[in-house]
């Protein structure tokens, strides 16, 4: 959702970084540029008007203009400055209060509302190890009690029982009762919504939380509305009183404006964003990682963390092994595959890496993407184990046999050959590592000495699978190592994040030796 806004602030500022000195002049220019980019994406008035004079304010200082590297100072005022507008600190939906603690939903129709109540009732009793309870009060829309019935027995997590007749409030009075007598920890209200804002809607709210005066009140928004969603978060808080925002379809090609102005808009915090269909696809929003991927600095703690909850750790320790040793057969390949695919696929590590996100366009046009690692994993898949493990069995006969098993053709067979052939070679450069392990030979072979990121020295993740504020900490320190300053200092290839117990990305594979910092 952020591409647009991102490039457009990334432009801006490279060009600031790019002077040795800024006067004034220069600043204000620069600030007629962002506000232009802010703009266009939606974000509304006031709320540009308010960011662009405070960085402006902070920018014609004497901290800037007297700095040794002004165009970076700027960079991170603005950054500052973003992090500040998104909300600052990152508030998660809080569960302290007496059991069984209400959630109630509420939203516009379309919005998402159904299947954000069943993502949040997945993700608290997987993550947190709550047992709750759903509840749906929607006795208007067709089919919408059956439709979070589904979701429920599709998910293992408990739903209310439907009893025709009884109106929102006793819907809501009989789901308090049974969360409390059945031992929930937690019970979500997913109430009804409306094409638009009307009085029949806002009242039937109001009664449902004056009967069970729930501890967290969310408003789930479409993100593509755009500047509707703002206007709808304020109707909502004017009349019911919220404590928080989902943000729902962020994944999708909307301007960001709605994000940007959430916040500063209602004042109250964005505490979750849909990412994806998928049920596991619901991300906390932490403003500061935000900020740092709108202005293309990449987000490591977010990949770490998703690091940490998606991949295997005894396969990643194999795999660690097999690297040490310089083996690295198609078998192999196929697990890094997948591994990326848990990731959130080619597209959502990309933007968590510093850097990557401005090289989009060009690994687009070049035909990098998660298609294209699908073709690459049915390849494989293709192949008999004694292909996988010695590809040099591969003539042409076998070739044609694979081409037509999965649908591809014997070139693209090649390019995974060659592909394969060169991780095999750096997967033995990184096994001679020597006592200093794959990671120095990773480091060495991108010619960065000391600059490659240690995330072994990362602290193991807690029992719930969820990273520790000291992991975190260092994960912090790791992403200032690989983008200094505003993004500088990036490394002239894709960094490679293998480690044993996180994700062994020799490389980064599929991208088929792509390189988008190699100079023309």
């Amino acid at each position: 959702m952020f591409e647009g806004l991102s490039g457009r602030l990334s432009g801006i500022l490279d060009k600031l970084t790019r002077r040795g000195a800024l006067g004034e002049a220069d600043v204000a220019e620069a600030m007629r540029e962002v506000r232009r980019a802010l703009l266009e994406a939606d974000v509304a008035l006031d709320v540009v008007k308010e960011f662009t004079d405070k960085v402006r304010a902070r920018a014609v200082g004497v901290e800037v203009l007297k700095s040794v590297t002004p165009g970076q100072m700027v960079v991170k005022i603005v950054h500052d400055q973003l992090v500040a507008t998104l909300g600052s600190d990152a508030d998660p939906i809080s569960l302290q209060a007496t059991p069984p603690v209400g959630i109630l939903m509420v939203g516009l129709q379309g919005s998402g509302k159904t299947t954000t109540t069943a993502k949040i009732a997945l993700r608290l009793q997987s993550r947190d190890k709550k047992k709750v309870l759903m509840a749906s009060l929607d006795t208007r829309r067709p089919a919408a009690m059956e439709q979070l019935a589904v979701l429920g027995r599709d998910n293992g997590v408990e739903v209310l029982p439907i009893v025709a007749g009884q109106n929102a409030v006793q819907i809501a009075r009989r789901a308090e009762e049974a969360a409390r007598l059945g031992g929930f920890d937690v019970v979500i209200y997913d109430t009804a919504g409306r094409v638009t804002l009307d009085d029949e809607l806002m009242e039937e709210v109001v009664r449902v939380k004056a009967a069970v005066n729930p501890h967290e009140s969310l408003l789930v928004a479409d993100s593509l509305t755009g500047q509707d969603a703002v206007n709808t978060a304020r109707a909502f808080d004017g009349r019911v009183g919220i404590t928080g925002i989902v943000l729902t379809r962020v994944d999708g090609d909307g301007r960001g404006g709605a994000a940007l102005s959430m916040r500063a808009v209602t004042g109250k915090p964005i505490k979750l964003i849909g990412v994806g269909e998928k049920m596991d696809a619901l991300e906390d929003f932490h403003p500061a990682r935000i900020a740092n991927r709108i202005l293309g600095m990449g987000d490591i703690v977010s990949l770490v963390e998703k690091a940490a909850a998606n991949i295997d750790q005894d396969k990643a320790l194999a795999m660690a092994e097999r690297m040490k040793k310089g083996k690295f057969d198609l078998s192999d390949l196929r697990d890094q595959l997948g591994q990326m695919e848990k990731l959130g696929g080619l597209g959502g590590l990309m933007g968590m890496l510093p850097g990557i996100a401005k090289a989009k366009d060009q690994m687009a046009n070049a035909g990098i993407n998660d298609r294209m690692l699908a073709r690459q994993v049915a390849i494989i898949n293709s192949m008999t184990p004694a292909e996988r493990a010695n590809p040099d069995l591969l003539k042409n006969s076998r070739k044609k046999r694979i081409a037509a098993g999965s649908g591809t053709s014997a070139e693209e067979i090649n390019k995974l050959l060659k592909m394969h052939r060169g991780m095999a070679d750096m997967m033995k450069a990184v096994g001679k590592g020597g006592k200093r392990g794959p990671m120095a030979g990773l480091a060495n072979m991108f010619g960065m000495g000391g600059g490659m990121p240690d995330i072994s020295k990362l602290p193991p993740p807690g029992a719930d699978g969820g990273l520790s504020p000291d992991a975190i900490a260092e994960a912090q320190k790791q992403l200032e190592k690989i983008s200094g300053p505003g993004g500088a200092k990036l490394p002239p290839g894709l960094p490679g994040l293998g480690k044993p117990g996180l994700p062994g990305l020799g490389g980064l594979p599929g991208l088929g030796g792509f390189n988008p910092f190699k100079k023309k």
